[in-house]
């Protein structure tokens, strides 16, 4: 017995001793004062051969005492931009790192952008890129500039740290598009292969401010035929986009009643869209079926909006502003661009598969000539505190 408790005491020390090993231990650590942090990177077309890389850097800096909070203030103190041309993305990080004396991480790049040059030339290659970079997030918000990336880039937002907070706080408001590397990936291999980015554009700046210290924001859609950008949306098209696509979140929506002076303004609270295909003798249909409750937020009018006939009335109304908007989007895309965005052919790949690969090839003629037709129920839920 004591010789096996012996054996069972030194197989159990030379256990740990192997562990102890094979731990990894710290060697390849990488501590943030030698990271150059990246949050958000531009690409712009440079010429016919070469791109031009551009990388918002955030500048780490301790304590919380006054003066870093007043140099914070303005957006300029902690962070940094830097570019790079290069022929392909790959190539300009490398040069990119030449001019950096830190290694730099790209794994909080929240935002992407793409210049309107780059976009129309087509931006598939570069999609491709980032989603197989071990470090790109594949959640990171997508937009198109109208402006050169590294003069929105190089923007200071007087409210926000820099300018790819303020592009991620505005795309989680979900007044416009909301497109992540993920979704914009899924949707150029999708049925159509087309897609669509939010748009940005500087904000001018107000009177006898220093021309840096104002924002980009989302003024409408890019619409892309495959990966190649076609045209543009202002963002009361874009709304009827959002209905198409089932994703419509918060909206308010002002209507003026008949036979009455004033306003009266609903809040959108809960919406849905569904997509209905149907084929029926050659001809294909998609009903669009949608259902939202609003609550009245402020009526200028005299009518009684406790009345259940008023509130009729105005659901009615609502209705028809709803489908007004569908129609414009519908109109602007469908019979415009041509471009698929809506998910028309998905859904009919769905419910027809047969019928859908025969006719798949031929989905650029269809799909212009796909008949809309809308079935919309919009429910008024509350008239406000006081009547």
């Amino acid at each position: 017995m004591n010789l096996r408790s012996t054996i069972e005491h030194s197989l159990r020390f030379l256990i740990l001793i192997f562990t102890v090993v094979f731990l990894s231990g710290c060697w390849d650590r990488q501590e943030v004062n030698d990271l150059a942090l990246v949050t958000a990177a531009g690409f712009d077309k440079k010429s016919d051969n070469t791109i031009e890389l551009t990388a918002l850097v955030f500048i780490p800096k301790g304590g919380g005492n006054q003066q870093t909070m007043e140099s914070s203030s303005v957006g300029s103190s902690q962070t940094l931009v830097r570019s790079a041309v290069g022929i392909t993305i790959a190539d300009a990080m490398a040069k990119l790192q030449e001019k950096l004396p830190r290694q730099i991480f790209w794994g909080h790049t929240d935002v992407f952008l793409f210049d309107e040059d780059l976009a129309k030339e087509g931006i598939s290659k570069h999609v491709d890129f980032i989603m197989r970079h071990p470090q790109l997030r594949e959640r990171g918000q997508i937009f198109v500039s109208k402006q050169k990336t590294k003069e929105v880039l190089s923007l200071l937002p007087p409210l926000e740290r820099d300018l790819s907070e303020v592009l991620r706080e505005l795309s989680q408001h979900r007044l416009g598009m909301n497109v992540t590397t993920k979704i914009l990936a899924e949707m150029l291999i999708s049925d159509s292969g087309d897609c669509a980015l939010p748009w940005i554009s500087i904000l001018p700046p107000e009177e006898a401010k220093n021309q840096k210290q104002t924002i980009a924001y989302i003024t409408g859609t890019a619409i892309f035929k495959k990966d190649k950008m076609v045209g543009l949306i202002d963002d009361s098209v874009t709304r009827g986009v959002l209905w198409l696509r089932n994703e419509i979140r918060l909206a308010i929506i002002t209507i003026k009643p008949p036979n009455t002076k004033g306003y009266i303004s609903v809040n959108l609270l809960q919406a849905e869209s569904t997509l209905i295909p149907k084929i029926e003798n050659g001809k294909w249909k998609i009903i669009l079926k949608t259902q939202s409750n609003s609550d009245i937020v402020q009526n200028t009018t005299n009518l009684d909006v406790t009345n259940p006939a008023v509130v009729k009335l105005l659901e009615h109304q609502l209705e028809q502003v709803t489908e007004k908007r569908i129609n414009l989007a519908r109109e602007h895309v469908q019979k415009g661009m041509k471009a698929d965005i809506f998910g028309f052919a998905e859904a009919f790949h769905r419910k027809y598969p047969e019928v859908w690969n025969k006719e798949k090839d031929r989905w650029n003629e269809i799909f212009p000539d796909v008949e809309v037709t809308f079935k919309t129920k919009n429910k008024i839920r509350r008239q406000g505190m006081s009547s």
